[in-house]
C-alpha cells in the first residue's frame, strides 16, 4: 500500500514536471499567437460564448439559493438587512470565481482536451509539423489564450447574475426593501479587496485550467481510449487545482499579503 502510494506521488511529480516543461515550450508560441487575433476570437466564441448559458443559469440559481439560505440565518439575529452584503461578498470573493472555473473545466476544458487529442489521434498535428507549421502556435496557443480570457469574463457575469437572482428572491419573495439591499451591498463591498480579489482568483484559475486542458490534449495517447482518459484527467486535475489554489490565495488575501 505504501509503495503504491509512493509510486503515485512520484508519478504525479513527474507529470507536473512534464506539464511545466510543456508550458515553457508554449510561452514563445503565446506571443506569436497574438498575431492571429482571428483564431483567438474564434476560440473565445467556442470556449466562452458557448459556456455562457450554463454560467448564467447556474449563477442565477446560486444567487437565489444564497438569498434563501442567508435570509434564514440572518433573520434569527434580526440582521436580514445585511442580506445583500452577504450575497455580494460570497459571490465576488469565492463562489463566482470558483464555481465559474469548475463549470468552465467541465464544459470547455474537457472540450479543449478532446479537440486537441483528436487532432493528435488523427495525425493532424503531425501533418502540420511536416508542413513546417508549429502546432503549438497554430492550434494550442489560441485555445490557451481563449480559455485564459474567458474565465474572468464569465466569473464577472456569474457574480452579476447571482446578485440579480438574489435581489429578485429577496425583494419579490422574502419582502426585503430593495433600496436597503443595494445600499448595504454598495457600502460593504470593497472594490480593491473584494472585487479585485475575486478577479485575481479567476485570472489564476483561467490560466491553470487552460494550461491543464491543452497539456492533457497535446500529451494524450493517439487512441480513442487515450483521448477519453485525457479528458477525464483534465476535469479531475482542474477541479483539484482550483480548490487547492483557492485555499492558498484566500489564506494570503485574508492575511493582507
Amino acid at each position: 500500500m505504501i509503495s503504491g502510494l509512493g509510486r503515485r506521488v512520484i508519478s504525479g511529480i513527474s507529470r507536473l514536471g512534464h506539464a511545466t516543461f510543456f508550458l515553457a515550450r508554449l510561452m514563445p508560441a503565446l506571443g506569436a499567437a497574438l498575431a492571429r487575433i482571428r483564431l483567438i476570437v474564434q476560440q473565445l466564441y467556442m470556449t466562452g460564448v458557448l459556456t455562457l448559458v450554463i454560467v448564467v443559469v447556474s449563477g442565477a440559481f446560486v444567487g437565489m439559493i444564497l438569498a434563501l439560505q442567508g435570509y434564514n440565518t440572518l433573520v434569527r439575529y434580526d440582521a436580514q438587512s445585511s442580506l445583500g452584503l452577504l450575497v455580494a461578498l460570497s459571490l465576488t470573493r469565492e463562489l463566482g470565481p470558483v464555481l465559474t472555473a469548475l463549470l468552465f473545466a467541465g464544459r470547455a476544458g474537457s472540450a479543449l482536451t478532446a479537440e486537441i487529442g483528436l487532432m493528435k489521434a488523427t495525425e493532424q498535428l503531425a501533418g502540420m509539423e511536416m508542413m513546417a507549421v508549429d502546432p503549438l502556435s497554430r492550434v494550442v496557443a489560441p485555445r490557451f489564450w481563449a480559455g485564459w480570457i474567458a474565465v474572468p469574463l464569465l466569473a464577472m457575469i456569474f457574480s452579476a447574475v447571482g446578485v440579480m437572482g438574489a435581489y429578485i428572491v429577496a425583494v419579490g419573495d422574502l419582502g426585503l426593501d430593495g433600496g436597503v439591499f443595494w445600499s448595504q451591498m454598495q457600502s460593504g463591498v470593497s472594490v480593491p479587496n473584494d472585487i479585485m480579489g475575486g478577479l485575481v482568483k479567476s485570472v489564476v484559475f483561467g490560466f491553470v485550467v487552460s494550461w491543464i486542458a491543452v497539456f492533457e490534449g497535446y500529451d494524450a495517447k493517439p487512441t480513442s481510449e487515450g483521448v477519453s482518459r485525457a479528458t477525464t484527467r483534465t476535469v479531475v486535475s482542474s477541479s483539484l487545482a482550483i480548490l487547492g489554489l483557492d485555499f492558498i490565495m484566500t489564506a494570503f488575501m485574508l492575511r493582507g499579503l
